[in-house]
């Protein structure tokens, strides 16, 4: 990866982590990346392992870098903001992987307009298979859409959009999706032990059969639709399962669940904006 910006990471958590290793891996100078955070013994970690710069203080930490990644909590993003707010230059380009946080709002806290992408990771990224989506504002020039596509990318594939609302909808689906892969699987061993298999067992079966599943979907160039029909033959076990599921409404439960995950997702928006 071409390596000219310096790239300021604010919150040394486990998201920004997995996307300064992503980057670490494909060639960024470590010396390229800067890390702030109040937690400090976490900051020792973090420079310890990867050898980047660290900052107990945002504004310095804003001063020595030309893009400032936000890699907060919702709630502490806003007197993030207000702190920088004074010293902000009009060539920073911000990047937020916070959830929930219009990026008028984030602008608003800055005290200004300025180039600013809003992002949705997912938590595979911290194993280099995530999925982002990205909404830039009008603000941001194609050059700097490459640049973070390719931050983003390090960690899994990206997705641009060009209404900020559909982010709210990657929340649903891929940001909280993962956790509903997770309740599968836990689920299908808890179902495995009810039919006699010992824990470690169930839990092998369960995560390899949604592995394998999940590669299939992935790799074999055919649609979910398509592959779930293959593998369901007549009046088998496969299909007396589908049946069961059906029956019992399940693509209506996930339209549902989903559809509770958007709405979640534009209340916290709205919420959060109010923060003055």
């Amino acid at each position: 990866m071409e390596n000219k910006s310096i790239i300021g990471f604010i919150g040394a958590g486990n998201m920004a982590y997995a996307l300064i290793k992503g980057l670490l891996d494909n060639g960024f100078d470590a010396e390229c990346i800067n890390i702030s955070d109040p937690n400090e013994e976490l900051l020792n970690e973090r420079q310890s392992e990867l050898k980047v710069r660290t900052f107990s203080n945002n504004m310095a930490l804003l001063s020595s870098s030309d893009i400032i990644i936000f890699a907060v909590k919702p709630q502490k993003l806003s007197s993030v903001c207000l702190e920088l707010k004074e010293n902000v230059k009009s060539n920073h380009l911000f990047v937020s992987i916070v959830a929930g946080i219009k990026g008028s709002d984030i602008n608003r806290w800055l005290g200004g307009s300025f180039s600013l992408v809003r992002t949705m990771p997912n938590t595979p990224a911290l194993f280099q298979h995530g999925v982002t989506g990205l909404f830039a504002n009008e603000l941001v020039n194609n050059e700097q859409k490459i640049l973070v596509t390719s931050i983003l990318s390090s960690v899994g594939e990206c997705f641009w959009v060009n209404d900020e609302k559909l982010i709210d909808a990657i929340t649903a689906i891929s940001g909280s999706g993962p956790a509903y892969f997770f309740l599968l699987i836990q689920s299908m061993s808890q179902a495995a032990m009810a039919l006699g298999l010992d824990e470690k067992t169930a839990n092998s079966l369960s995560i390899q059969t949604s592995y394998g599943a999940s590669l299939m979907a992935s790799k074999s160039g055919k649609d979910a639709k398509t592959l779930r029909a293959e593998v369901t033959s007549p009046n088998g076990t496969t299909q007396a399962a589908i049946e069961s599921f059906q029956d019992q409404n399940f693509e209506g439960i996930v339209a549902s669940a989903t559809r509770a995950a958007y709405d979640r997702a534009r209340e916290l928006s709205n919420e959060l904006g109010e923060i003055e």
